[in-house]
This record gives C-alpha cells, sequence and structure tokens, in this order.
C-alpha cells in the first residue's frame, strides 16, 4: 500500500508510524482512557484491511480517531486529534530564525548577493530583506498549496517573487511619464506641476522613478522620448531671454549660438541629472531603482530632433561612465538602456546614422545599449513600437 502525502508525495505505507502517533497519545492520558496494545493493532489491521492501493493521509488519521471513538475512548481520541494538529503546526513552523540571523551576521550569501542594485550591508536593505524571509515562509507555510512548494523546491517550476508574495505590491511598471510630465502629478500628497524646463524635467522624471521604485518590486521603464518637448521649452526659454535682453544688439547668428550653447549646457546636466540620481538615489527597500531608459525616434515626433540631442547626450556619457569611490570610470549598472533600429538609423544612409554608430560604440565599451528592431516591432505588434516593461518583458 503507498501512502499519499499533503503535499503530494506518494511514500510506502509504515504502520510504525500509526503505532507510534496512538501511543503517544496514549501515555498523555489516564489508564482507564488508554487503549491496550492488542487495541492499536486492530486499529492498524483495520486499516490494511481496507486492501486499498493507496490512502490519503488524511483519510488514515480519519480512520483512527473513528475507531478510538468507536472504542469509547473520547479523551484519547481528543489527545490523538491535538497530537495531529501538533504535528501540522510543527510542519508549518516558522523557519525564519535562521535566515534572518544569517542577514544580520552577513553570512546569508545567496539572498545578499541576490541584486545588484541592493546594498545588503546597510539598514534600509536589511530591513527589506529579513521582511522578505517573513514572507517567503508564510508564503510556503500558509499562501500557496503544498504540491506548488513541492514543484518549486523540485526544480519543476520556479516560483519567482516569494519574498513579496505576502503583500499586495507589484512587479514591474511602465511609467506614463508622459502623462506625469504634461499634466502634473502628486508625490507624497504634494502637487508636482508639469516642467518648464529640461533641467526641470529631468528633476521630476527621477523623484517619479524614485517613488515607484519604493512601491514596487522589479524594474520599470521610461521612454525618453517625452523629454523632447522640454527641451523645446527651455530652447524658447532661453530665444525670448537673449531676445528681449540684447534685442538689436547682437545679430542673430551670434544670439543663436548663445542658445545653442545654453541649450547644451542644460541637456549635459539634464542627463547627468538622470544618471547620476538613479545611481545614487536610495529607495525604501534599500536598492537603486532598476530602470531602463528606451530610446526611441519616432518619425512622426514633432519633437524628434531634440530627442535626437537627448539620446545623442545619454550614450556619450554612458560612454564616459561614472566615477567609482576610489575615482576611476566605470560602467554603471543602471539605468539600463534599450535602442530602437529603424529606417532612419540602420546604417543605410539615414539621417540618424550617427546615433547608432555612437551606440555600437557604447556597447563595445560599456554593454548597453540593448538592441530592438522597430520593423520586427511593428509586425508584431500591429504596428506598435513602445517599450517593454522592466528589462525584456515585452
Amino acid at each position: 500500500m503507498k501512502v499519499t502525502k499533503r503535499d503530494g508525495r506518494v511514500v510506502d505505507y509504515d504502520r510504525n508510524k500509526i503505532v507510534i502517533a496512538i501511543q503517544k497519545a496514549n501515555v498523555e492520558v489516564d489508564r482507564y482512557e488508554q487503549v491496550s496494545e492488542e487495541t492499536i493493532d486492530a486499529i492498524v489491521a483495520s486499516i490494511e484491511n481496507k486492501r486499498k492501493d493507496n490512502l490519503m493521509v488524511e483519510d488514515i488519521q480519519d480512520m483512527i480517531e473513528q475507531k478510538l471513538m468507536a472504542e469509547r475512548k473520547y479523551e484519547l481520541a481528543k489527545k490523538y486529534i491535538i497530537y495531529r494538529y501538533t504535528r501540522e503546526m510543527v510542519r508549518r513552523a516558522n523557519t525564519t530564525d535562521d535566515s534572518i540571523m544569517s542577514l544580520i551576521k552577513n553570512s546569508n550569501k545567496d539572498v545578499m548577493e541576490e541584486n545588484s542594485n541592493k546594498n545588503a550591508y546597510i539598514a534600509s536593505t536589511q530591513r527589506d530583506l529579513i521582511a522578505g524571509e517573513v514572507s517567503k515562509d508564510l508564503t510556503k507555510r500558509v499562501l500557496l498549496p503544498e504540491k506548488i512548494i513541492k514543484a518549486h523546491e523540485d526544480g519543476v517550476i520556479h516560483f519567482h517573487d516569494m519574498d513579496y508574495y505576502l503583500q499586495s505590491i507589484f512587479n514591474c511598471c511602465l511609467i506614463n511619464i508622459g502623462d506625469m510630465l504634461e499634466n502634473g502629478t502628486v508625490m507624497n500628497g504634494k502637487l508636482i506641476e508639469s516642467p518648464k524646463s529640461f533641467q526641470v524635467a529631468c528633476t521630476v522624471m527621477t523623484q517619479i522613478i524614485s517613488a515607484v521604485a519604493s512601491s514596487q518590486y522589479g524594474g520599470q521603464s521610461v521612454d525618453i522620448r517625452h523629454l523632447g518637448r522640454y527641451l523645446r521649452k527651455t530652447r524658447d526659454k532661453y530665444e525670448r531671454h537673449y531676445k528681449e535682453k540684447y534685442g538689436d544688439i547682437i545679430s542673430d547668428e551670434v544670439r543663436e549660438r548663445f542658445i545653442d550653447d545654453r541649450l547644451r549646457d542644460e541637456l549635459r546636466s539634464g542627463v547627468q541629472t538622470i544618471q547620476y540620481q538613479i545611481n545614487t538615489l536610495m529607495t525604501t527597500n534599500g536598492q537603486s531603482p532598476f530602470v531602463t531608459l528606451f530610446l526611441n525616434l519616432d518619425k512622426d515626433d514633432p519633437y524628434i530632433e531634440e530627442n535626437a540631442m537627448i539620446i545623442e547626450e545619454i550614450l556619450k556619457q554612458r560612454i564616459e561612465g561614472i566615477k567609482n569611490e576610489k575615482g576611476v570610470y566605470v560602467t554603471p549598472a543602471f539605468p539600463k538602456l534599450i535602442y530602437v533600429l529603424d529606417e532612419h538609423n540602420c546604417l543605410k544612409g539615414g539621417k540618424y546614422d550617427y546615433l547608432t554608430r555612437l551606440a555600437v560604440k557604447c556597447s563595445a565599451k560599456r554593454m548597453y545599449p540593448d538592441y530592438v528592431s522597430a520593423k520586427m516591432m511593428r509586425e508584431n505588434y500591429e504596428g506598435n513600437v513602445f517599450s517593454c516593461m522592466a528589462v525584456g518583458a515585452f
């Protein structure tokens, strides 16, 4: 006879386990409430006489309780039920002590090295990891069916993100940055109005990224084409400034050079804000925001020229890298970059081929960006080209 356990495992029938369970309950009652060894053997025999190929463990336990009740050993039956319940609680006992203590002692390498954007030695990260261990424990013991946990532990499936499953928060986000920049948004109960310049738009964007990262787990993606409008606003602002201040004192050509210089200064500062804010911000769960920037030039975009300038600056700054604590330029882990190959930049004489050459140079030195084909996306997504959610989850 085989026995099917609660977690779905099928094991050989073992009569000794039944005998021991009844005996343990037996010693906890008065001798008048106890059953004899002969009665225990009879109970076991009644189960074996069913001659079933397979019995559920719960069915076996139910039969034992019924037999004890039939013998009018009500106190013993109660003790057996309590024993059965206690064993169930032992199976579901909290198992987080060792894992939490190993986190605090910085010895739990599996958890501590799981994410490249988490510094597991700082307090906020450790609090997040400790909460994650509690979530994994409750997920395994309470929230998921045992057969799912068994399959996960046997490697049949992989149940991802148990460390966040306890809470009703979500994984990965495609931020509607265009709407929040154009129409304003609210953070921490405060209204953030639509930016009037590129630099402010970049700052607001990184604030949004940080706020989202603190309220979810996983990655997030931002389509940078929404920033083109604000680079245009900056140009218009400088154009008004120089016209009002200098009027006809300087020529149109000189004024345009002044405007272009100021514009490129703000462009560099804005992109640097994005890069350094993302790499230095620490979210509430102790990690850098896991961000992907989507670099796409839409031929119908009225701000395509501004967006080309933004993409160029992003690639140039990524090629340069970011200084580490020793002052050496290194490749930052974030933001990830995805560059879209299209007809106008596919190295076949397109107007924006220079950007693709710059992207390839960046990939050769810094491993980023990754590439997607606008042509293939249009074929697969009804003519649409759009950012993936997180690092590759289309």
